[in-house]
């Protein structure tokens, strides 16, 4: 079903509007340039009803990655989180993936444009596993020959529109040579993250995540780190290479749509015997637990519909 032919409502702008309804001008200026954020939410189904995890913490990074680029979001934070709850319910949805958006119009064409008003959407749909749904078999993934952009260049701590193209090629390139997934290096040649995941690895019980230099602060990736502070688990940041991939005990994906995904395979080399491992399998049914509603002490994190 095409995502533009479909029953329901899209917030946009400060209204529901119906799904179809939902639209702009060929001349849009963030088409054209990039220039615009948004955030990927879900929300899971829970023994009280539907619950968006995390709400708080994508809208602030919705914000601030409109900051980052200078854009003006005419909606506060809480506008905005009534909208996402609103979408979730008007659309009766159990779980849902949720898309907030921020973009400028077609009042102006050209990168001189000075009349650009910024405009809001919030779409909510049904949307299912993202890389395959076996969350005990490891996927297979190989390293692009796309790089992540410079952190001066790009504003790496922005989840901004035009950074995406991007992870479309290295995805693209890897689905093309049969794997499940890419692996971006920076322009230094370290690790920097999936197409569109943070990444982790576990070696002798510790775990081990490559800095923020030229990844995206993952609010999935901060729920981990989370969980292994109160579990007792080392964590640390570092400049990560290929090779520390290659010889680890686990290696695992993490990301709003990825949920927790572990990898059993990079660059035609094993990790593991390519099944979920020990630590990986007690993060993500943690997080699982956590999303559902099944962990008072993370309840907190959990907007009810």
């Amino acid at each position: 079903m095409s995502m533009a032919d479909r029953d329901g409502v899209i917030w946009l702008d400060g209204e529901m509007v119906p799904w179809r309804d939902a639209k702009v001008h060929v001349l849009t200026h963030t088409l054209h340039y990039g220039l615009g954020v948004f955030e990927g939410v879900r929300a899971y189904e829970t023994a009280d009803g539907p619950a968006i995890f995390r709400l708080e913490e994508h809208t602030a990074r919705l914000l601030n990655s409109a900051k980052i680029l200078g854009m003006k979001i005419p909606f506060d934070a809480e506008t905005i989180n009534a909208a996402c709850l609103a979408a979730v319910k008007e659309n009766k949805l159990e779980s849902a993936y949720l898309r907030p958006m921020a973009f400028y119009g077609s009042e102006g064409m050209g990168l001189r444009a000075d009349n650009l008003q910024v405009h809001l959407m919030v779409a909510a749909w049904t949307w299912g596993a993202y890389l395959g749904g076996d969350y005990a078999k490891g996927i297979r993934i190989r390293t692009s020959s796309y790089t992540r952009h410079h952190v001066n260049s790009a504003m790496c701590r922005a989840k901004a529109n035009g950074h995406y193209f991007n992870s479309m090629l290295a995805l693209s390139e890897a689905l093309r040579d049969g794997y499940d997934e890419a692996l971006l290096l920076d322009v230094d040649g370290y690790v920097a993250e999936g197409s569109g995941e943070n990444i982790f690895y576990v070696q002798d019980g510790a775990l081990y995540t490559p800095d923020l230099r030229s990844a995206l602060d993952g609010i999935t990736r901060k729920t981990i780190m989370q969980f292994c502070d109160d579990l007792g688990i080392e964590v640390f940041e570092k400049r990560v290479t290929r090779d520390d991939l290659y010889i680890a005990d686990e290696v695992f994906f993490t990301g709003t749509a990825a949920e927790v995904t572990p990898i059993g395979e990079i660059d035609g080399r094993a990790i593991g015997d390519g099944m979920r491992g020990p630590v990986t399998e007690v993060l993500q049914s943690l997080y699982f637990r956590t999303v559902k509603g099944q962990e008072d002490k993370y309840a907190h994190w959990l907007s009810a519909v």
